[in-house]
């Protein structure tokens, strides 16, 4: 057998192999444009590394942020009923159970207690991705909670906004929450506890008509947009063009409706801070 029968060509390998699968490791920022490399990014609490544009975290992002390490979660069974039966383009319940198997989670919030540098605290985490972190009835019962919870152990409380609002398809149900937690924020205050207020993009409708935009101290982050109609509908309905950056968390800071805008990897000492002027 001669040389060249024997030297055979390695199989070639096909064009689809041969690239480079760089598929979700890079992260287009919006508000810069820049391309960002995941792993960076992750590594900057989810904040461009160029222009400080704040990504959104998740609800379980959000508490290891701010709490140390060791915290457990309360009331994490409380889950909707569907008490309206709500059928749109497909039933309410199935919605429910798509979000439940999506986050691991029963409803759009999280009442975590833990520790902020080493002082006992509660927090309450909202996430967006749970039908928009609409409020119904379990995250206003949750909220409750943990309102009544800070009272009774005179333990700080925080809350993490994250949401679009009520939830449409518990009606009049999710509208009730509103006073609800709102009468129950009163006597935490009446108890002279701390309640602080991160509201972060987008914190919308009735979160922001009712506990987000009641702490004692009111913080947002960077860029967020807070307001209770968005700024489209709002034009549409008063027939103006809205200044620059309207309803963005600056624009808020500048007219007095909150107390800070607090960059995200300062959150966590913002807030230790804060406690210990309140406690002091």
């Amino acid at each position: 057998m001669s040389w060249f029968e024997r030297s055979k060509k390695p199989p070639e390998t096909a064009p689809e192999q041969r690239r480079v699968r760089t598929e979700g490791l890079w992260v287009k920022c919006e508000g810069c444009r820049g391309i960002i490399w995941k792993k960076d990014l992750e590594q900057n609490w989810q904040v461009c590394p160029r222009c400080d544009y704040h990504f959104r975290l998740n609800a379980v992002q959000r508490l290891e942020l701010l709490l140390d390490p060791g915290w457990t979660e309360r009331d994490a069974a409380l889950a909707s009923a569907d008490p309206l039966h709500f059928v749109d383009t497909r039933p309410y319940r199935e919605r429910l159970r798509e979000a439940q198997a999506k986050y691991g989670m029963a409803d759009a919030i999280i009442t975590a207690e833990g520790q902020l540098n080493g002082r006992p605290v509660l927090c309450c985490s909202m996430e967006f991705g749970f039908i928009g972190g609409s409020m119904g009835a379990v995250v206003g019962e949750k909220v409750t909670r943990a309102m009544e919870l800070a009272a009774e152990q005179r333990r700080p409380l925080i809350v993490v906004s994250c949401s679009g609002g009520a939830r449409m398809m518990e009606g009049t149900i999710s509208l009730m929450q509103l006073a609800k937690v709102s009468a129950a924020a009163a006597r935490l205050d009446q108890a002279r506890v701390p309640y602080i207020s991160v509201l972060t993009d987008p914190t919308t409708g009735g979160v922001t008509a009712s506990f987000a935009m009641l702490g004692d101290l009111n913080i947002a982050e960077p860029g967020a947009l807070i307001g209770f109609a968005g700024p489209r509908v709002i034009e549409q309905t008063i027939r103006q063009k809205l200044p620059k950056g309207f309803q963005r968390a600056e624009f808020l800071l500048e007219h007095g409706f909150l107390d800070a805008v607090v960059h995200r990897r300062e959150l966590k000492s913002y807030i230790a801070a804060a406690l210990d002027f309140f406690l002091a």
